[in-house]
């Protein structure tokens, strides 16, 4: 079972570990990168202990996405009306 579960939104791109980084209780970072999350991976793991956590992110948004460069936007969210 993951530590926990975070939106892409809340992590912050580090351009030196060229990764998705989210801090980590044991006080590394937990790290993905633009090209596993590509490829459908939802863990990002810290180098440093054991503990990962699963991303929560909209794949369609690293679709095609070939120059490494694109930010990541926060998906525009609809509301649903659940009967």
């Amino acid at each position: 079972m993951s530590y926990d579960d975070v939106e892409i939104e809340d992590m912050e791109w580090n351009e030196e570990l060229k990764s998705f980084t989210y801090p980590c209780p044991c006080g590394d970072l937990f790290q993905i990168t633009k090209e596993e999350l590509r490829i459908g991976e939802e863990i990002a793991r810290c180098p440093s202990c054991s503990l990962y956590i699963t991303v929560i992110y909209n794949m369609e948004d690293f679709i095609g996405d070939s120059n490494n460069n694109k930010s990541i936007e926060p998906s525009k969210q609809q509301s649903v009306a659940v009967a």
